[in-house]
């Protein structure tokens, strides 16, 4: 069956959240202080990221909620036990130099454009609706995707299929006239994969291995795996 939609990841594959990650929190660090578990801003940049993914991950299965995932980072990263109120102003003053660090990679907006008139666009993250609605209208590509659902708002995140057909839903389509774009390879493309879309893992990284997956290093060699004279996964399409 032809691939009728694009259903796209946005952190870390459309929008360069790594790199406005850290250079947000280098600045905000160097007003703020740095935490007194680590050494040096390396150390604690590399904190940030890790306590990150452990939260994201007890937010992502359930087992706390949007703003729960935010203040439990900004408590074990400071290591004080602070209440609820304290931990948000610290945060919300976080987000003023994330969100000066903002954009996107280099060749979302030139594959967006080729693949415009093929193929119709949504979203689906593991965020929250409103912090991904402003994030796309900031970065000026809000108006590309009919279609935007938000793990938080969902009650389900990938790579649950639940997550997944949500989408499908969203778009009236059936899961294998969809494909899902992320960077992560379980998180999206495995988890696509299980929940009968095709998928496309992103490895900006080069990372490699997962032969199992359809794996691409950059959003230009997109538009020939969804060529509509071939059907996709076909031997020609991949090499």
């Amino acid at each position: 069956m032809a691939i009728r939609a694009v259903l796209w990841d946005i952190d870390d594959t459309i929008f360069d959240y790594a790199t406005a990650s850290r250079s947000g929190m280098r600045a905000h660090l160097d007003i703020e202080g740095l935490p007194r578990a680590y050494d040096s801003l390396d150390a604690a940049l590399d904190g940030w990221d890790e306590l990150t993914a452990v939260h994201w991950a007890r937010f992502a299965s359930g087992e706390t909620d949007w703003h729960g995932q935010r203040r439990d980072r900004v408590r074990a990263f400071l290591g004080d036990a602070m209440t609820d109120d304290v931990a948000d102003a610290w945060f919300e003053r976080h987000i003023v130099h994330y969100e000066a660090a903002w954009s996107l990679f280099p060749d979302t907006l030139p594959v967006l454009d080729v693949l415009a008139d093929d193929y119709r666009h949504a979203i689906l993250s593991n965020s929250s609706l409103p912090n991904q609605e402003r994030k796309l209208r900031i970065l000026g590509v809000r108006d590309r995707f009919e279609a935007l659902l938000c793990a938080a708002e969902l009650g389900v995140a990938k790579p649950e299929a639940g997550a997944f057909h949500a989408g499908c839903e969203a778009l009236g389509l059936l899961p294998e006239e969809v494909v899902y774009v992320g960077d992560q390879p379980d998180i999206d493309a495995r988890g696509a994969v299980e929940a009968g879309l095709k998928a496309v893992w992103l490895d900006r990284a080069e990372a490699g291995g997962r032969p199992e997956l359809v794996r691409i290093t950059g959003l230009g060699q997109l538009p020939d795996l969804l060529r509509r004279d071939t059907r996709f996964g076909a031997p020609d399409t991949f090499g």
